[in-house]
């Protein structure tokens, strides 16, 4: 896309921000990106093949604690790219590169502010999966650290970037269902029972106590990793902040609202009875002071579908309804419920070159990725730099920490929507840390 095309999407955004002037062309002799990407058992695979569809990009670095999900990474990025990276276990060890230009995140939620704060000191741009911390204090925190080192740091909630959900925010914006003043969002999976965990040896290919990093240090057992640490206060923060980030951002984008004035959860571990810490069927409020209000249900044990999508959002307006379903689509309703506009495929012909060869996953992937190339290549402006995605999952958080609570939470909009009149509640907005690893700007 041209310069001027990203700054017209970027307008779209529901709040306009004033970020810092970004050096960022200090050490770029050529065109080429040089990147690293960190954590490849899961996401990390995404953000490979995303990257393998860009011009002028390498992969220099595969970094992962597991042995055999670093070599998953590798093999990955040499058959997309052409090229074998070096494969490397602690991704810290790789931060005085001078050529290196950039990192991408997709480790486990309790490393995402730790290695976003160490990149950015080192002079690196950040590519971070969502949730950006896990915990309130830790999106601070990065917020922080893009702002003092001159950083360009966006978060993985790649709707930001999807053709047609900008446009959906433009016609909503522009005032085609009049004024809007509610979202309605889900997420809907059939995960299963993680059991009851036992305490085990290590795995000779896992180095646990990296693994485990800034988190307090526990015993291994045996139903953590790779997937399930999700469901753990101590590495994970829940499906709202796994799944429900998207739907969430989502809705505040598009309503113009940031911090909120009042939360409220209902909702529990009632699928099964195992060492599942978080909620797998939860229901979250949200009120603003603008007369504006959001709710996001999640089912993690139960995937029957809502307007035929695991997952989506309903924008509710005096004069109709926007609807999602989960993909780069949406359906727009009148007062009567009669159907006035639809989206129609933006990543067919105008991006045959990205969509046909990789499928809609990748391509919808792979744009977002562009904006954060364009961004450090020609000083595009990002869709979703940290400052934006740090207040969509403070929401996420505050869901949690209502529901870990079981309160309602009272917050100040002019206080970053920190939590009024509730000690307890305001304890769970910071975390402890293992002795040495606490995240420092």
């Amino acid at each position: 896309m041209h310069r001027r095309v990203f700054i017209q999407q970027t307008a779209l955004s529901a709040v306009a921000i004033s970020l810092p002037h970004v050096a960022i062309f200090d050490h770029f002799p050529s065109r080429k990106i040089r990147l690293a990407v960190i954590g490849t058992n899961g996401r990390g695979l995404a953000h490979i093949s995303a990257l393998s569809h860009i011009p002028d990009v390498e992969i220099a670095y595969i970094c992962d604690v597991e042995e055999h999900a670093l070599a998953k990474g590798v093999n990955l990025a040499e058959k997309r790219m052409g090229k074998r990276p070096q494969a490397i276990k602690d991704f810290r060890t790789i931060l005085e590169d001078k050529d290196l230009d950039a990192i991408t995140i997709a480790t486990p939620d309790h490393w995402h502010a730790l290695a976003t704060i160490l990149a950015c000191q080192a002079g690196k741009h950040v590519y971070v999966e969502k949730p950006c911390g896990h915990n309130p204090a830790e999106g601070e925190l990065m917020v922080q650290a893009a702002q003092k080192y001159q950083r360009l740091v966006q978060m993985g909630n790649q709707r930001r970037s999807w053709p047609n959900i900008i446009e959906a925010v433009q016609l909503v914006h522009d005032g085609i269902i009049g004024k809007v003043y509610f979202g309605e969002g889900w997420y809907a999976n059939n995960r299963t029972s993680i059991g009851f965990g036992k305490n085990a040896p290590v795995p000779a290919t896992l180095d646990w106590e990296l693994w485990q990093g800034p988190a307090p240090h526990e015993p291994y057992r045996d139903n953590v990793v790779p997937y399930n640490w999700h469901w753990f206060w101590n590495w994970g923060t829940g499906e709202i902040c796994n799944n429900g980030t998207h739907e969430i951002d989502c809705m505040r984008w598009m309503l113009q609202v940031n911090y909120p004035t009042k939360v409220t959860s209902a909702g529990g571990r009632y699928a099964y009875h195992d060492d599942w810490q978080c909620t797998d069927t939860q229901t979250v409020g949200y009120e603003f002071a603008e007369g504006k209000a959001i709710t996001w249900t999640g089912r993690s044990c139960n995937p029957y579908e809502v307007e035929g999508g695991g997952r989506g959002f309903r924008i509710y307006g005096e004069n109709g309804t926007l609807v999602n379903n989960g993909g780069d689509h949406y359906r727009i309703y009148d007062k009567n419920n009669k159907l006035i506009r639809e989206s129609t495929p933006k990543l067919g012909q105008a991006h045959a070159d990205v969509i046909n060869p990789m499928g809609p996953g990748e391509a919808l992937d792979t744009v977002h990725f562009q904006n954060f190339i364009a961004a450090i290549r020609d000083g595009v402006p990002l869709h979703s730099p940290i400052e934006e995605g740090h207040i969509s999952v403070l929401l996420c958080h505050l869901g949690n920490i209502a529901q870990r609570t079981q309160s309602t939470l009272i917050c100040d909009p002019s206080q970053q929507g920190r939590i009024q009149n509730h000690a307890e509640a305001m304890s769970l907005w910071s975390r402890s840390y293992q002795p040495g690893w606490e995240p420092k700007v």
